[in-house]
This record gives C-alpha cells, structure tokens and sequence, in this order.
C-alpha cells in the first residue's frame, strides 16, 4: 500500500471517530453506519481510486446515513428518508417524493401479483414505499 492508501484510511479512521461523537448516545449493541459503510459497500481499495468528486458524493451519502440513524435513535422527527428503503427501490439517498413516487409505480407494475408477479415482493416493494411517502 502507498502513502495514498495510508491518507485515505486516515481520513476514514477520523470519520469514523466523528461518527462515535455524533451518535455517543446511541443503544448498546447498535451497529455503526461506518463499519457497513467502508467495510462492504466502499472498501479502502475503492475509496483509494475514487477521484475527488465521486468521493465527495460518498461521505455525502455516508453522513446522510449517520444522521439518518441519529435521528432516528434520538426519535428528532427530522424529514429524513430511509436510505435502505431507498435502496430497496434502487434510489439514490438523496432521491426526492416525485422520483419516490415514479420508481414505485414502475416497480409495481413488475412485481404486482395480477401482473404475474411475486407477493411476497410486492409486499416489500409496498413496505419500503409506505415508510417512504410519509
């Protein structure tokens, strides 16, 4: 590994200790948006190759998920969308209701049982579309 190996797993380590800060109350045994984050959807290798502006769309993304999970543990109210229901729908984090609402519709059309789709989808796809259209 290089010395840009070495700075970018600084700079994920200091995101990491942000994170631990920001949800210090958070309940004992709950998991931290980081260790899913840098460790299965962007490992370092991927981080480290990223150019400057792809990676600023994913701390964008990772903070939006840390201050998803804040808010949701300290019950803020905060307008907030789930990012895995997002992600069930295949939407980016930062999705708003006009595309919420058109992905479902597409997707509904697939999975709905009187189109020869499976329930048990629809049921999901429906799920993460209810939590999502508040």
């Amino acid at each position: 590994m290089g010395a840009g190996h070495d700075e970018t797993k600084r700079k994920l380590r200091k995101l990491k200790g942000l994170e631990q800060k920001i949800r210090r109350g958070r309940a004992a045994g709950a998991a931290l948006v980081w260790d899913g984050f840098f460790t299965v959807k962007y490992p370092l290798k991927i981080v480290a190759a990223m150019d400057r502006a792809t990676y600023k769309k994913v701390i964008e993304e990772y903070f939006y998920h840390v201050y998803y999970r804040f808010c949701a543990e300290n019950k803020t109210g905060a307008a907030f969308n789930d990012p895995e229901a997002l992600a069930r729908l295949g939407l980016p984090y930062d999705a708003g209701a006009e595309e919420i609402r058109r992905r479902f519709r597409e997707l509904a059309k697939l999975y709905h049982p009187d189109a020869g789709g499976d329930a048990g989808d629809f049921i999901e796809l429906k799920e993460s579309y209810d939590k999502l259209a508040k």
